[in-house]
């Protein structure tokens, strides 16, 4: 009783872990056979997994760091980058800027606009450019938060991982400050959000 018992559990467990395939009968010469193709995405890639699509990894910029001289030149960063680790492609469906720590957005262009700023104004232009697409930036609307990109643009789309030509866009900005009567050290004057979804072929 006890073997019978051993070769029943043992025939549940391969049939748990096996795929199940399915025979069509062809009867007669030159006859054929209709045979479906199936596909599941699992978890973990075996057909009793937990039903699931392709997982998305994707790395943005931990911080956009600048640094503004005493004549008010403001240097950015040259090396930041979104970086796709998904084996799907991916784009960048929109990217936004708000205000932190009562700094105000202010239209960005030449440091020269901000000459009549009063010191401590706490304003900041700011301009962003996408995989080398065409570059967007802060008006004078005086909104906290302001849209740069609103839809996928040349520049936005990422191949997946396994093409290491197309999986990463880099991210070059640029901005202007207003006047400052004391000196910060990394203080956080505005958040970029990045929104990253599939590019799907719909």
């Amino acid at each position: 009783m006890k073997k019978i018992l051993s070769t029943i559990l043992a025939l549940c467990m391969v049939c748990a872990m096996s795929v199940s395939a399915f025979a069509a009968d062809v009867s007669t010469p030159g006859g054929s056979g209709s045979t479906p193709v199936n596909l599941s995405s699992t978890d973990d890639g075996t057909p009793g997994g937990d039903p699931a699509a392709t997982a998305m990894s994707v790395t943005v910029p931990t911080a956009l760091p600048m640094a503004m001289s005493q004549t008010g030149d403001v240097t950015t960063a040259t090396d930041c980058k979104i970086v796709n680790n998904s084996f799907g492609a991916v784009r960048v469906k929109s990217v936004s800027i708000s205000t932190a720590n009562g700094w105000k957005l202010t239209a960005f262009g030449d440091k020269s606009t901000l000459a009549r700023e009063k010191v401590d104004s706490n304003k900041l232009g700011f301009a962003l450019s996408i995989g080398g697409g065409t570059a967007v930036q802060t008006d004078a609307s005086n909104e906290a938060t302001q849209a740069l990109i609103s839809a996928p643009v040349t520049g936005c789309y990422m191949s997946g991982v396994g093409d290491t030509t197309g999986n990463a866009v880099s991210v070059a900005y640029s901005a202007i400050v207003t006047p400052l009567s004391a000196p910060v050290t990394s203080a956080t004057v505005a958040t970029v959000v990045f929104v990253i979804e599939w590019d799907t072929a719909a």
